[in-house]
């Protein structure tokens, strides 16, 4: 058994992979950000930091006051970083610039689940990071990559533990934070069990969803009655870190699938701030992700605010999911 060890994420991990030291310090400035922001999630009504910012985002959605504060201690952190040429965040409305000799782009979900915030469930940033392939001036195409070209993803999760889970393509890592703001190494090589038990995804939305997704969740309500021939859990926590942070550690299948309210749009979760980061580090960890047509991380991207539909975790589901959609 992997036995935690008393080296940090600053030092060895990152020359155990020969990162280069552009890369090293863009992912330095975006876990020291995140060790900022987990300070003051911690705190809460202590800081002052608890309800609604009374602004909304790019998207409609009205902001929480960790929502704003979370995004610009993203922001200043990342500009001040040379190695990285520009950002994009789920709350701005276009890409920032950072340096214009960086190597890096750094897409994020500055605060995922922040509807939890005030009653004090999991929440927590998701991370994605790019490489610059353009020698020009930064614009919009640079970040429109699809997800096969991370080099790096992650989440930081701000739970009983505040913990990063990281991959930069070969395998999924995990690190706790200690009592020195130090992210020590305690999880190596997550591994997904092909097969589950388990399924998150919000029943509220059923009476909105296309047929086959009814036909498949009603498969499992059937239990070891029905053609799937076993019982299945559902749980539902409302933010995707530590939805996905449950399957990784466990196993599991969780859907934000498409839904007829709003027919303009493919699904309600950001390709290039949740969708794409989260399925790296699903596949990294042995699992599939789809949009219930194509692999995410194969998904053309034609804007930064794009949204898809998303099934991600134990193979065996995906795949279940994805031949009732192709019928």
């Amino acid at each position: 058994m992997f036995q935690t060890t008393s080296y940090n994420f600053f030092n060895q991990y990152f020359q155990k992979h020969n990162l280069s030291d552009n890369l090293q310090s863009t992912l330095n400035a975006i876990v020291n950000a995140c060790i900022d922001i987990s300070a003051k999630v911690r705190l809460g009504a202590l800081a002052g930091v608890l309800g609604e910012a009374g602004s909304g985002n790019i998207q409609g959605e009205n902001q929480k006051k960790l929502d704003v504060i979370a995004n610009q201690i993203l922001i200043d952190a990342l500009q001040k970083t040379p190695a990285v040429a520009g950002l994009a965040s789920e709350e701005e409305d276009s890409f920032v610039e950072a340096n214009e000799n960086g190597e890096y782009l750094v897409l994020f979900d500055p605060l995922d689940g922040s509807s939890n915030i005030d009653v004090n469930i999991s929440v927590g940033t998701i991370f994605s990071v790019l490489k610059k392939n353009s020698s020009t001036k930064l614009c919009l195409q640079d970040f429109l990559q699809k997800g096969r070209e991370q080099v790096a993803a992650g989440y930081v999760l701000y739970g009983v533990q505040t913990q990063l889970v990281l991959s930069l393509g070969d395998g999924v890592f995990g690190f706790t934070l200690n009592d020195n703001n130090q992210f020590i190494l305690t999880k190596q090589n997550f591994s997904l069990p092909e097969s589950t038990a388990e399924f998150a995804i919000n029943m509220s939305n059923q009476r909105h969803w296309e047929s086959p997704m009814q036909t498949y969740i009603a498969e499992l309500l059937a239990g070891k009655d029905g053609v799937r021939g076993k019982n299945y859990n559902m749980r539902w926590v409302a933010s995707m870190v530590a939805e996905v942070h449950r399957i990784l550690t466990r196993g599991g299948i969780f859907m934000y699938p498409f839904d007829k309210r709003d027919p303009n749009k493919p699904g309600k979760l950001r390709l290039m701030y949740e969708a794409n980061p989260m399925s790296m580090l699903i596949e990294q960890a042995g699992g599939s992700s789809i949009n219930a047509i194509q692999n995410i991380l194969d998904i053309e991207p034609t804007g930064l605010h794009q949204r898809v539909a998303v099934i991600l975790g134990a193979k065996e589901e995906v795949k279940h999911v994805l031949s009732l959609h192709q019928k």
